[in-house]
């Protein structure tokens, strides 16, 4: 009798743990590279610069096509800045613009990028050459400035202001000649 009735409580206990829902964790990448882009932060301000890079990689592999990562990007090329690491900066502000084209911090740090490696010059070349693109007229206005040719500069970012009065980066432009021009 005891055999029997442990039997069945085994089986019974067999049928009803064969019916419980499986756990299922779901991995969301975008909130988990915000946790890693958090950690970076933390890392920054303890001047630990090495595992904040490391903490912008993974957040970036992470969520690597979005306008986040154009974020995490811009702020990795600012610790590179920081450790004179310029062509890496250079390529990082870079990989911002190219993610979301849209912030103007990201044209203005790739500039003194340029200017750190002592590459304007090149620079300016470079983005004249690639035709009167608009976004392009607002490096060139960068460039310039950063230069030191600020009334050239000036021009270039006014005309690009006349010509694109509707872009979200405009209002930021506008701002910006105003603290630029005596």
């Amino acid at each position: 009798m005891k055999r029997l009735a442990l039997s069945l409580l085994l089986l019974i206990s067999l049928f009803t743990s064969a019916f419980t829902k499986p756990d299922v964790y779901k991995i969301d990448a975008g909130k988990n590279s915000q946790i890693h882009n958090n950690r970076a932060l933390m890392y920054l301000e303890d001047k630990d610069y090495f595992a904040a890079i490391e903490e912008y990689k993974i957040a970036i592999s992470l969520n690597p096509n979005s306008q986040a990562s154009a974020v995490f990007y811009n702020n990795l090329g600012e610790i590179y800045m920081k450790l004179g690491s310029y062509r890496y900066a250079q390529d990082c502000f870079e990989r911002a613009i190219n993610q979301y084209c849209l912030n103007l911090a990201y044209y203005q740090n790739l500039a003194k990028a340029y200017k750190a490696q002592r590459t304007i010059d090149a620079a300016i070349k470079k983005y004249s050459a690639n035709g009167k693109s608009p976004l392009n007229m607002v490096m060139l206005g960068l460039l310039y400035v950063e230069k030191g040719d600020v009334k050239h500069g000036i021009i270039k970012l006014d005309e690009f202001c006349m010509q694109e009065p509707d872009l979200i980066i405009t209002g930021a432009v506008r701002i910006y000649l105003k603290q630029i021009i005596p």
